[in-house]
């Protein structure tokens, strides 16, 4: 035989071994859906080069073991979750609702607590603008973490309130995600502020793209809004550290999205989420800033953080989707730029408007990702026919992430209803039981709503067969993607 037919034969049986190894990795992977599975088998049976380099990169959910160790490890060394911020006020909470509460105390062990205050900002600016006033009042510690942080207006508005904080002696810590942040960490303003003495972490830091899989995926990132000022004052929502431009993507602009104040108890859990989340990336300690007494309760409503990631456990933020559309008895309303929902989800959102209940969910018209525009229209004839309320917002790219019930739960934050925000990103969140804080997050929505185009069976319809051949592909592979 010649020594090109050995050669032949020796790469084919190569191939065929690699294929076969990855397909049993692909069945045998815990946590993993059916369909992932298949999907999974399927990319790999039928590209054999790209899918078994798919796989490697982008397969499995791998933090890293060594991330994971310092994320445990941290959590070891801070007080447990479920005491930072007082006692559980489950008691108050009507009974119908403590379920809700308890799966979020599943996840990372904040019980729901009493006494908080929350004002949510009008607009992208005013956020911006009281975040600096709060960080220029500051006396003792600043911390931020951001997914999205650029060197705009509002990006460099808050870079100068750091430095200014600092250089007052205030104890400031700034955390943007590596690939994220990518520009502001790689431009003079990073090492500037570090230079003013803001104390500076890139999460999840992508070092040599190559060697990169040795340490975990590369698109595992924090996608974390978390602002805490002097332990009493925290912000949480959808937007990053930008513009509403968002001069990165400024064709979809602008960026439409909600964030609130908040004061009291809940504050405290989400200082613990950020001393995580710091602690797992630097060597500094911050269980002392738990050591400070809790300040004397006041009047508010009941609030709990919901922290989701690889380092908590699987399948967390849609079994709090999944729990909320099941607890809506009258109106659920949801906001989401990102809609690739795995069956559960879709399941539950169909059944809230099939027993009756007025059910609305609002996408961006026109979508910075074509990948998931296309797999969310792909699940619009099913949630229409189950009588759901589609709308498309054409005031920009909706980037809000919201969900009220019943005119007095509410749940905001970071996470998304996809697939990345389920099993790759690090999310906060927080969820509260308050009609008045509910009827201005609902208000909110009704000014996206007015701001949206009905979608109607019709439209599907005329999206032709091509079209639709092309939504359902891609939803097939929203597993793999």
């Amino acid at each position: 035989m010649h020594d090109s037919a050995v050669l032949a034969w020796f790469l084919f049986a190569t191939q065929a071994v690699a294929q076969l190894v990855f397909i049993v990795r692909a069945l045998l992977r815990p946590h993993r859906e059916p369909a992932s599975r298949f999907a999974w088998v399927l990319v790999i049976a039928l590209a054999p080069v790209v899918g078994v380099l798919a796989y490697i990169l982008f397969g499995e959910v791998n933090l890293g073991r060594r991330r994971i160790q310092r994320l445990r490890a941290a959590f070891d060394v801070l007080p447990p979750a479920g005491t930072v911020a007082g006692a559980s006020a489950e008691e108050s909470i009507p009974e119908r609702l403590v379920p809700l509460f308890r799966v979020g105390q599943s996840i990372n062990g904040y019980v729901p607590v009493a006494g908080n205050r929350a004002t949510l900002l009008p607009d992208s600016a005013a956020a911006i603008s009281a975040m600096v006033a709060d960080i220029d009042a500051a006396r003792e510690s600043v911390h931020v973490l951001f997914y999205i942080w650029l060197a705009d207006e509002s990006g460099l508005k808050v870079v100068e309130a750091l430095k200014r904080a600092a250089g007052r002696g205030v104890v400031c810590r700034a955390v943007a995600d590596d690939l994220g942040s990518r520009a502001l960490i790689r431009s003079p303003h990073w090492h500037d502020m570090a230079s003013h003495g803001v104390r500076l972490v890139a999460a999840l830091p992508i070092g040599n793209p190559l060697l990169r899989p040795f340490k975990g995926r590369i698109d595992m990132r924090n996608h974390r809004k978390i602002v805490v000022i002097d332990n009493a004052i925290t912000y949480c929502g959808s937007q990053n550290c930008a513009d509403a431009a968002f001069a990165v993507k400024a064709k979809f602009a602008p960026w439409v999205d909600v964030l609130a104040r908040f004061e009291g108890p809940v504050v405290r859990q989400n200082q613990h989420l950020f001393a995580s989340n710091w602690m797992a990336q630097s060597d500094e300690d911050l269980g002392h800033l738990f050591a400070e007494p809790l300040p004397a309760p006041g009047t508010g409503f009941v609030a709990q953080v919901i922290g989701s990631g690889a380092g908590v456990r699987y399948s967390a933020m849609p079994e709090t989707f999944v729990t909320l559309m099941n607890a809506a008895r009258n109106e659920l309303v949801i906001t989401t730029p990102y809609y690739v929902p795995d069956e559960p989800i879709q399941a539950a959102l169909c059944a809230s408007a099939r027993r009756g209940v007025a059910t609305t969910i609002v996408f961006p018209k026109r979508n910075d990702s074509w990948v998931v525009a296309a797999a969310s229209r792909s699940y619009y004839r099913d949630l229409l026919e189950a009588g759901v309320e589609i709308r498309e917002y054409v005031g920009g790219l909706l980037h809000a992430k919201t969900l009220t019930v019943d005119g007095e739960i509410t749940l905001m934050g970071s996470a998304n209803i996809d697939r990345r925000s389920f099993e790759l990103n690090a999310e906060n969140n927080i969820l509260l039981h308050d009609e008045a804080f509910t009827r201005t997050m609902r208000a909110r929505q009704q000014a996206f709503l007015g701001a949206a185009t009905m979608v109607t069976t019709a439209q599907i319809e005329a999206y032709g067969r091509w079209r639709q051949l092309w939504n359902n592909t891609i939803a097939m592979l929203g597993p793999v993607l």
